[in-house]
């Protein structure tokens, strides 16, 4: 923060009725222990809160909240032979960034330690955890209530509700913000007073409101409605790369696109240019032929919403990545699947973003409550195409997982890891909606002539020899072996 952010930071905290947990003001009263219990305090209790940050400002009366001043200089001063900054930082676990600043106000000295949330576990001084009750700062381990809800926010902690951009005007955040998009998708009318966009738009934990009239944009606020991404440092590598290859190889590119708005402000056009690049095939039914693209528009929003909804943010330098060749389209994200590869079929929803997909899903970009697998892998059945491989898999030290959709393939050219993989989800599918598979089932399935039964036969086999299904309680039925 420069000087004029600092004064105002001041101005703010003083404005406040009182103390609180995650302020606390001095003038003098000054020591490595006093310090340090402190900042573990005042961290435990901003977690507590909520809030971005916690504060210790030397140079302030605490009952007055008149400018003192103060003569701590935490960056110069030793403790002992050794700088007290130093000290501090080695006394502190686990290691965590709090800054010192210092300024002077109306020609006195102020020290300000900004404070950060615990994050991954307590913070403690000395080995011990302490939390802040009005202005005492008691043992932790005393508060078990408290203790435990620490904890809870620690696991539900989330890069969601990270800070994108900070300290900003109302003008400036709907400057970086489609905020015309998002009243859209909500299904909102836009207000008329400006100040309400945000008011809006914070129910949805995309901007956070700090002192005034000023805020942050949250990553799920830039993730979402960024006009583009690369304003934002922690979600700029995170745009969405489309890759057009000739042929079955990636040796030659037609074509290649890197999104630069949101997930949500480019989600149509996304999906667009990703159908304006798919071959096209005919549509065979019972009934009628027609020509249509390759890949049900179903399975296809489905799959790339997982993709963004479902990766791991914490890897660095990659996004979601659309691969599309001749024969087959590669949908990978960044992050090891939290649900079994098997299981992504009937399985409930789990995502490491679950704000993010609560939004998607809000405004119908993905289905809710599992489903939209189901139906994508339907549509990929009336298509007659191949059934979908889910994997995951590793590169160097990052986990990816992977979607690959294929395209038309007579069942005489498809391999036994094909006809397995399709045997066990269509197996899947019908016993989540409470029916069983058969030898007919399958054969209408893979189109299989009813004279052609032995075929099917052995391919029911081969699946049940892999382990995937079983044969349920009555003869000729079959069911998934996890059943």
């Amino acid at each position: 923060m420069n000087v004029e952010e600092l004064k105002k930071l001041v101005n703010d905290l003083r404005s406040l009725p009182s103390e609180n947990e995650t302020v606390e003001f001095k003038v003098n009263n000054f020591d490595m222990d006093g310090v340090g219990v402190r900042i573990s305090a005042l961290s435990n209790s901003a977690n507590l809160e909520n809030k971005k940050n916690a504060y210790l400002v030397f140079g302030i009366e605490d009952e007055t909240y008149n400018i003192l001043g103060t003569k701590f200089s935490p960056k110069t001063v030793k403790e002992g032979n050794q700088p007290f900054e130093f000290l501090l930082n080695k006394k502190i676990t686990p290691a965590f960034d709090f800054k010192i600043y210092e300024i002077m106000v109306d020609e006195k000295k102020i020290v300000i330690f900004q404070i950060p949330p615990a994050i991954d576990e307590p913070i403690k001084f000395d080995g011990i955890a302490y939390i802040r009750i009005g202005s005492a700062t008691p043992k932790l381990s005393d508060y078990k209530d408290k203790e435990r809800k620490i904890w809870s926010n620690i696991e539900k902690n989330s890069f969601e509700k990270g800070i994108a951009k900070e300290n900003l005007t109302v003008s400036e955040v709907l400057e970086l913000l489609d905020y015309s998009s998002y009243f859209s998708l909500t299904k909102q009318e836009l207000p008329t007073d400006t100040k309400k966009f945000l008011e809006k738009m914070e129910q949805h934990l995309l901007v956070k409101k700090i002192f005034n009239d000023n805020y942050d944009i949250t990553n799920l606020g830039a993730i979402l409605f960024a006009n583009d991404l690369n304003n934002f440092p922690t979600v700029k590598r995170k745009s969405v790369r489309v890759i057009h290859y000739e042929g079955d190889s990636r040796a030659k590119r037609l074509n290649e696109r890197e999104g630069k708005m949101g997930y949500a402000v480019g989600w149509s056009n996304l999906i667009q240019y990703i159908n304006d690049r798919l071959p096209f095939n005919e549509k065979i039914s019972k009934d009628f032929r027609e020509e249509k693209r390759m890949y049900p528009d179903e399975a296809i929003r489905e799959f790339v919403a997982n993709a963004l909804i479902h990766q791991d943010f914490s890897v660095s330098g990659a996004g979601p990545m659309i691969e599309i060749f001749d024969n087959r389209v590669e949908i990978t994200n960044t992050g090891d699947p939290l649900i079994e590869t098997d299981r992504f079929i009937d399985h409930p929803p789990k995502s490491r973003n679950e704000d993010l997909a609560f939004f998607m899903r809000q405004v119908k970009i993905c289905e809710e409550s599992g489903s939209g697998v189901d139906r994508a892998l339907k549509e990929i059945n009336l298509y007659q195409l191949p059934a979908p491989l889910f994997e995951s898999y590793r590169e160097n030290v990052d986990k990816f997982t992977k979607v690959t959709l294929f395209s038309h393939k007579d069942l005489k050219d498809m391999t036994s890891e094909d006809k397995i993989r399709a045997c066990y989800q269509h197996c899947v599918l019908l016993y989540v909606e409470n029916k069983r598979m058969t030898n007919a089932t399958l054969r209408e399935r893979l189109g299989i002539s009813d004279a052609n039964y032995p075929t099917a036969s052995n391919i029911i086999k081969e699946t049940k020899d892999a382990g995937k299904i079983k044969e349920s309680e009555k003869s000729k039925e079959y069911v998934p072996e996890w059943s």
